[in-house]
């Protein structure tokens, strides 16, 4: 195969605000963090200080040899109290910007990656009526202040995985249930709320949120083109391939409805739809279907397929009908030899996609640094970079300068723009 790549192909690696920043307490998944009953495995803490060390970790990022660095913003820091906006980090945040140009990255800058600022769980969180239109507002701060900096725009990170995770048995509880949950319980308490308004964005998977996400990217989309109509924006969408064996068909076909497929046609008209895949789901007669025998597995037990990003980015092209960016990709593993097979194998499925005429605009790797995720804590090991949290010292490992390799390789050579 001749080189599919683009010469504005973006390759680039990824991180979340809450994941590597450090002490991001006055949001709400800090609060749910420390809470009794917490399904937490441990507290974010310093993470991995990437608040104080964004300089010398973009310079790394820059080094290996890519060319975009995607991140997010916290809302909970620019905007720790409602209407009340902190011009120091929105500097800050100015300077992780400069940061990236300074080193030729194109920043992909997501405005909500999961964790909200905790005043705003406080009025119904991902389920309140005055959503949609306080996260627009806070997008259009953020744009008066860094939009001229920003190179691509990404409003909601994987509104979808809610209702993915539900079928996994995690979250999903109906408002009028969510008291008898240990977690929302404490949480209700402290807030002084009732339990069955508790819905922080990662776990809001009721019809009302789905509605409320979709307003709340609608109302982004327009305050952030309102400063810049010419910037590529999107929301980037957590798709497993969903697949079925026999007697797991209906099953499959629901959810695929439920957490792909009705997100993508939600993305019609948008610029982009950022894809976010990890594996597939495999459905059978009694639901969730264990790894095929013999099929290679990572030190957690888990499936390592990579074939299916080029399924979801497929699926992607052919249901919303717009240009797709992968924003993130990747395995947990302690074997960074499967991460380089993963890779690699996850690669050749987009210059697949492109060589058949479909329109991907980037590969982003998730993660920079191995961080905390989420209720797992920091035992799953995603980075292409490792991380000593008690020196907090960075060290590459194979599957980034293999991707640096990679991309340098596949810029020098890259096909023409088309006419």
């Amino acid at each position: 195969m001749t080189n599919p790549f683009p010469r504005d192909f973006l390759w680039g690696v990824a991180t979340a605000g809450h994941q590597v920043e450090g002490n991001n307490v006055t949001s709400d998944v800090w609060f749910l963090e420390h809470l009794p009953g917490t399904i937490f495995a441990e507290p974010s803490g310093d993470a991995v200080d990437h608040y104080h060390r964004y300089r010398e970790d973009i310079a790394l990022i820059a080094g290996l040899g890519l060319t975009s660095y995607r991140f997010s913003l916290e809302w909970a820091r620019i905007e720790p109290e409602e209407g009340h906006f902190s011009v120091a980090e929105l500097d800050h945040y100015r300077r992780v910007l400069e940061a990236c140009h300074e080193h030729g990255l194109t920043p992909v800058v997501t405005f909500h990656h999961f964790a909200s600022p905790l005043w705003l769980l406080r009025l119904g969180g991902w389920e309140g009526e005055r959503t949609p239109e306080l996260f627009a507002r806070y997008c259009s701060r953020v744009m008066t202040h860094l939009g001229d900096l920003i190179g691509v725009a990404c409003t909601l990170n994987e509104p979808n995985l809610p209702w993915l995770l539900a079928s996994f048995g995690i979250g999903g509880e109906a408002p009028e249930n969510r008291g008898n949950v240990p977690m929302w319980a404490a949480a209700a308490e402290r807030l002084g709320v009732d339990a069955g308004t508790v819905a922080p964005f990662q776990f809001c998977s009721t019809e009302a949120g789905f509605h409320v996400k979709l307003a709340a990217h609608k109302a982004a989309t327009a305050a952030i083109k309102a400063h810049r109509p010419e910037l590529q924006v999107g929301w980037t969408l957590a798709n497993s391939d969903i697949q079925s064996i026999p007697g797991g068909e209906e099953t499959a076909d629901r959810v695929r409805r439920e957490v792909n497929e009705r997100f993508l046609e939600a993305s019609r008209g948008d610029d982009f739809v950022g894809i976010q895949t990890y594996g597939r789901t495999v459905y059978g007669p009694d639901g969730h279907a264990p790894a095929p025998e013999g099929a290679p597995t990572n030190g957690m037990g888990e499936e390592i397929y990579p074939q299916a990003l080029e399924a979801t980015v497929r699926e992607a092209w052919r249901v919303a009908g717009i240009p797709v960016m992968v924003t993130e990709n990747g395995l947990a593993t302690d074997d960074d030899t499967q991460r380089v097979a993963y890779l690699e194998a996850a690669v050749d499925g987009v210059a697949a996609c492109l060589a058949d005429g479909i329109d991907v605009r980037g590969y982003i790797a998730w993660s920079a640094f191995d961080n905390f995720e989420w209720i797992f804590g920091y035992r799953p090991k995603f980075g292409l970079i490792a991380v000593n949290r008690s020196t907090q010292e960075r060290t590459p490992k194979e599957s980034a300068r293999w991707l640096g390799g990679f991309a340098r390789q596949h810029a020098r050579a890259a096909a023409p723009q088309p006419a």
